[in-house]
């Protein structure tokens, strides 16, 4: 399709509490009464290797350009691009602009993008207040090599979203504010050691799952499970004289959208409180669940918070924070303070992008309207795929699909089977024109509405009708 097609709909169009519940049944029944299209019905003697090699094939073949651009790029660039969570085989699409929750790749292809930037993307790719805000500061000047206005307006909002960061400050990404506060942690408990959990991620050099472990920092590291509360709680308290900072994600997002329980959560509290360990809560991804993130929906008051993604309103962004005396660290009004450098980390866009983004854009309402829709999704899917053995975890607008029955509560390391299947399962929905991350993640953007979420439960529904002789079933 072409960039015409896009229906002309604003940003603002689905933020607000009119959408807040979705009424997907009347969209999806319909979709789901209609019978898949003759020349995609399952073929009940074929492999699931021979799905995927055809589905591959397919996909190539439709994206001529997005081949010979990574073709060309792979001369100057290691392995063709510069982020690794965007590569995958044969080559990874290239998208040229986007609009709303719409993004058209180099082949003139459309899609609904479900992917919103891995939970960056929260505004959609083109939200006016937003663009405005940018455009006037592009109009005052770059690199103005001083503090300004905006980023004390910019702090003071979050501060007021998130009580914990009694004090924060600013970094260029989410993988800089964790570093930055497990430096603070440590510093302050004076001991070096960190529990984090097996699944997590808090950033490119702070990765324990899928073989992270070669790049990430070396630090002292103590591994838990995730959601095992007694066992992590156990550890802590094990180790007081070593482990200084405790840090987790109340939903694991890179380890398949997993919410934290909320009783893992209050016994990692109570240890920490025990022990003088600092803990830190890692909201980059999960903040967006309400105005005050999900510390604020499950009721758990962390020592420090990092935060990052979409709350510059797309650009480049991330902070850290927390209690008054554990930031005071890094105050210059105070003697021997730790330095804490980064020559972007109060850059005019992020901050002027910023205060429209939370002061303007996305607030209590707009917070609780995308929960909303999220969780209504995420039923919607489950229910089509219901006795597949596929399934969708997740919370709020974060969501992820799984091959694999019964309940998930921690990582875990996927079967070969199931690679090709999550694989398969991306290549479907990139073939119906909806855009997911390739490990299938999916994080709403503001602009999307019923509708969209209509057209992915009914493209999962076909999915499910197609490739029914590999799923795994219950």
């Amino acid at each position: 399709m072409s960039a015409s097609a896009a229906p002309a709909k604003t940003a603002a169009a689905h933020t607000g509490p009119a959408n807040a519940t979705p009424a997907l049944e009347a969209h999806v029944t319909p979709a789901l009464e209609a019978r898949v299209n003759p020349a995609l019905e399952a073929r009940p003697n074929a492999s699931l290797p021979l799905m995927l090699e055809e589905a591959r094939a397919a996909y190539a073949a439709a994206r001529p350009a997005s081949a010979t651009l990574h073709d060309t790029a792979r001369q100057s660039l290691a392995g063709g691009n510069t982020r690794s969570v965007l590569f995958y085989t044969p080559f990874p699409t290239a998208m040229t602009h986007g609009r709303d929750c719409r993004l058209w790749d180099a082949d003139g292809r459309e899609y609904i993008d479900f992917c919103g930037e891995y939970s960056a993307g929260l505004f959609g790719h083109s939200e006016p207040r937003i663009l405005a805000a940018i455009r006037a500061a592009l109009e005052k000047g770059l690199n103005l090599t001083a503090v300004g206005q905006n980023e004390g307006r910019l702090a003071a909002l979050i501060q007021a979203r998130f009580p914990a960061m009694q004090r924060l400050r600013f970094t260029n990404s989410g993988t800089e504010a964790n570093i930055m506060a497990l430096t603070a942690a440590r510093n302050a408990s004076r001991r070096p050691g960190v529990l984090a959990f097996r699944g997590a991620y808090h950033g490119g050099v702070l990765v324990f799952s899928g073989g992270g472990e070669a790049v990430t920092l070396p630090l002292p590291f103590t591994l838990a499970d995730y959601n095992d509360g007694p066992g992590a709680a156990a550890l802590i308290r094990a180790k007081a004289d070593e482990i200084g900072a405790v840090i987790v994600e109340p939903i694991q997002g890179a380890g398949g959208c997993l919410p934290a329980e909320p009783a893992f959560l209050h016994a990692l509290r109570a240890a920490t409180a025990e022990t003088g360990a600092v803990l830190i809560l890692d909201e980059v991804m999960s903040s967006r669940h309400a105005p005050g993130g999900m510390q604020q929906r499950l009721g758990v008051v962390p020592d420090m918070v990092t935060l990052g993604k979409y709350m510059a309103g797309g650009m480049s962004f991330g902070a850290f924070g927390g209690r008054a005396e554990i930031m005071a660290q890094f105050d210059g009004h105070r003697p021997g303070t730790l330095p804490h450098g980064g020559t972007f980390n109060n850059n005019v866009l992020s901050m002027a992008a910023g205060v429209v983004a939370l002061g303007e854009v996305f607030g209590p309402a707009e917070a609780e309207a995308l929960f909303t829709r999220g969780e209504a999704l995420r039923a919607a899917l489950n229910r089509v795929l219901a006795g597949s053995g596929m399934q969708f975890t997740g919370v709020g607008s974060m969501l992820c699909p799984h091959f694999r029955p019964g309940p998930i509560r921690a990582g875990y390391a996927a079967t070969p089977a199931e690679e090709q299947l999550r694989e398969l399962y991306f290549l479907d929905m990139m073939e119906a024109g909806l855009y997911l991350a390739r490990r299938g993640m999916i994080a709403l953007s503001l602009p999307i509405g019923d509708a969209e979420c209509a057209r992915l439960v009914e493209a999962t529904a076909a999915f499910r009708e197609r490739r029914a002789a590999v799923l795994p079933g219950i």
